[in-house]
C-alpha cells in the first residue's frame, strides 16, 4: 500500500517536464450518457430500446428498428454549482453553458416479409456532446498541517546542487526556489545544500485554490445496423471524438498571522493548461427479441484512442516581506516558451447489458403504450493509459519511463465500477411522459479517502404527430467527487470534498424523412 501511495503521490506532484497526472485519465473517462431529449429523459437507459438516433452512441443495434428515417437537432443548456469543503470551510462556484446534444439523421430501409431473413437496414451520421468540462471550483481553509511548497521539497529531494534546483525544474520547484518560497538551509555549501520552506506551517496558512475549466468532447459518428427476421438486430459505430480542455488555476497560501517579521506573507502558484486532440473508437452491439414485448441488448465500446497535445505554462509569485520582497517567475523564463507535449491516450472499455419491456408491442409504434428499460454498464477505469506519440521525435527514455509510471499510478488509483440506468415512458396517443434515474459508481480505490459517485434524476415530455416530434427533458445531476490541491508522501494533507449540483435542459426537434 505504501508503494502504491508513493507512486500516485510522486506523479500527482511531478511537474518537472510533464503536465499529465492520473486525474486526467478519470476526467476523460468518467462521463454520463448524453443524447436526444428522449434518451436523457429516461436517464440514458436505452441500450435495448432502439428507435432513436442516440443508439448511434450507445448500442447501434437499436438503429435496426428503423424502417424510415429521422432528422433531429438537440440544443441544450447546462448549469453547475460546485460546493466545496476544505478544512471545514465551505465555498461554492457556478458555471453555465450552452451545448449541442445528439444531432444528425438516420435513414432506414424496410424489406417485405417474403421469407427473407433481412427485414431492414439503417445508416446514421450524428454528432453528440459526450463530455462537458465546464466548471468553476473554489475552496479555501486554514491549514496548520502542511504547505503546498512541501511538494516542491519532495520533488527536489536528493538534489543538493542549488544551481540544478534553480533551473532543472522549470514548471514548479525552480520557480518556487527562485522566488524563495523554498530556500536553502543555512550552513550548506556548494553541491551539498539542504532545503526548507519559508511558509510558516506551525502558525497556520490560509489556503485557497481556484480552478476554472471549460471545453468538452464532441463526437462525430457513423453507424450501420441490420434487422434479421424482426428478432435479431445488430449494428456497429465508428466514432471520431474531438477533445478540447482548457484549465486555469491558482493556488494561494498566506500567513495566517499578522507577524511582519517571519519572512513570509504569501505565495501563489498559477498554471494554464490547454489540451486538444482527436480520437477514434468502435461501438458494436446486438439486440434480441425473445418475445414481442421483451428486448435484450448487449453493447461493447472499445477504448478510444486519442492523439493529444498539451500546451502548459506555470508561474510562482512569492512575497517574503523584508527578506527578499515580492518576486515572480514564469516557466517561460526558464523554458524559453510553453511546454508543448504530444502523446496518445486510451480510455477504458465499456460493456453495457440492457433490457426493455414494451407495453403493447406492435409494429405500429403509434399503438404502443410505453416502455420500461434498464442498463447495467461496467467501466474499467484503471485500464486507461498514456503512451508516447509515435510521431514525436522528442520521445526519450525519460518520457517513456514517466508515462509507464503514470500508467502504474492510474492502475493503482482507480478501479472498475458499475453504472446503473433506469427509465420509463407512458404514451397517451400523441403525448408522452418520461422518468428516469441513473447511478454512476465510485471509480476510486480510496488511497487517501478518495470517494465519488454521480446520481441523475431525469424527466421529460414528448409530442409526436404527422411526422414531427418535439421532446423536452430535464436532468438533475448530483455529483460527489474530490480534488487534491497537492499530495505529499511525507506530511499531512487534505482533499477537498466537492459536491456538484447542476442541471441540463434539453430540447429535441425532429422530422420524419
Amino acid at each position: 500500500m505504501k508503494k502504491i501511495f508513493f507512486i500516485v503521490t510522486v506523479l500527482s506532484c511531478s511537474i518537472k517536464l510533464f503536465a499529465q497526472e492520473p486525474a486526467d485519465a478519470l476526467r476523460y473517462s468518467w462521463t454520463t450518457q448524453n443524447g436526444t431529449a428522449r434518451q436523457q429523459a429516461i436517464a440514458g437507459a436505452s441500450g435495448a430500446l432502439g428507435g432513436d438516433v442516440s443508439a448511434t452512441f450507445t448500442n447501434p443495434a437499436g438503429l435496426g428498428f428503423y424502417k424510415t428515417g429521422d432528422f433531429v437537432i438537440t440544443p441544450g443548456f447546462s448549469f453547475l454549482n460546485n460546493k466545496s469543503t476544505y478544512y471545514n470551510t465551505k465555498t461554492s462556484g457556478n458555471k453555465g453553458s450552452f451545448n449541442l446534444g445528439t444531432t444528425g439523421f438516420v435513414l432506414g430501409w424496410g424489406a417485405n416479409n417474403n421469407g427473407r431473413k433481412v427485414r431492414g437496414t439503417a445508416f446514421s451520421i450524428a454528432v453528440n456532446r459526450t463530455a462537458n468540462f465546464n466548471s468553476n471550483i473554489e475552496y479555501k481553509g486554514l491549514n496548520t498541517q502542511s504547505s503546498y511548497s512541501q511538494k516542491f521539497l519532495e520533488e527536489i529531494q536528493g538534489d543538493k546542487d542549488a544551481n540544478s534546483v534553480a533551473s532543472n525544474y522549470p514548471f514548479g520547484s525552480s520557480l518556487a526556489f527562485n522566488t524563495y518560497w523554498i530556500d536553502t538551509v543555512g550552513g550548506g555549501s556548494s553541491g551539498n545544500y539542504q532545503y526548507q520552506t519559508r511558509a510558516p506551517v506551525a502558525t497556520g496558512l490560509l489556503q485557497q485554490n481556484t480552478i476554472k475549466a471549460k471545453g468538452g468532447i464532441t463526437e462525430l459518428a457513423f453507424a450501420g445496423a441490420g434487422n434479421l427476421s424482426d428478432k435479431f438486430y445488430y449494428g456497429i459505430t465508428l466514432g471520431v471524438p474531438f477533445l478540447n480542455y482548457n484549465r486555469s488555476s491558482e493556488f494561494i497560501e498566506a500567513d495566517a498571522t499578522d507577524n511582519p517579521d517571519n519572512k513570509f506573507d504569501y505565495a501563489a502558484y498559477t498554471e494554464e493548461l490547454k489540451t486538444s486532440g482527436v480520437g477514434l473508437n468502435l461501438k458494436a452491439g446486438i439486440i434480441f427479441k425473445p418475445m414481442e414485448s421483451l428486448r435484450l441488448g448487449l453493447a461493447v465500446h472499445s477504448p478510444t484512442y486519442y492523439s493529444l497535445e498539451d500546451k502548459y505554462t506555470s508561474s510562482v509569485t512569492t512575497n517574503t516581506e523584508n527578506y527578499k520582497g515580492l518576486l515572480t517567475q514564469n516557466s517561460t523564463d526558464l523554458q524559453g516558451g510553453n511546454l508543448d507535449f504530444k502523446y496518445t491516450f486510451f480510455t477504458p472499455y465499456r460493456i453495457i447489458a440492457s433490457a426493455a419491456y414494451v407495453l403493447h408491442e406492435v409494429e405500429d409504434v403509434s399503438q404502443q403504450k410505453g416502455f420500461i428499460t434498464a442498463d447495467i454498464e461496467y467501466v474499467n477505469y484503471k485500464s486507461a493509459s498514456f503512451h508516447t506519440d509515435p510521431g514525436n521525435q522528442d520521445n526519450g527514455n525519460g518520457t517513456k519511463d514517466y508515462l509507464k509510471e503514470l500508467n502504474t499510478a492510474i492502475d493503482n488509483a482507480y478501479k472498475g465500477a458499475i453504472n446503473v440506468r433506469l427509465g420509463g415512458e407512458l404514451k397517451f396517443t400523441k403525448y408522452m411522459v418520461r422518468l428516469g434515474g441513473a447511478f454512476y459508481g465510485n471509480p476510486y480505490k480510496d488511497i487517501h479517502g478518495e470517494k465519488g459517485n454521480w446520481l441523475q434524476v431525469t424527466g421529460g415530455l414528448g409530442y409526436r404527430n404527422k411526422g414531427i416530434f418535439i421532446d423536452l427533458a430535464y436532468v438533475q445531476n448530483i455529483k460527489k467527487d474530490i480534488n487534491s490541491p497537492y499530495r505529499l508522501q511525507s506530511g499531512l494533507y487534505k482533499n477537498a470534498d466537492i459536491k456538484g449540483m447542476g442541471g441540463n435542459v434539453v430540447l429535441t426537434l425532429g422530422f420524419k424523412i
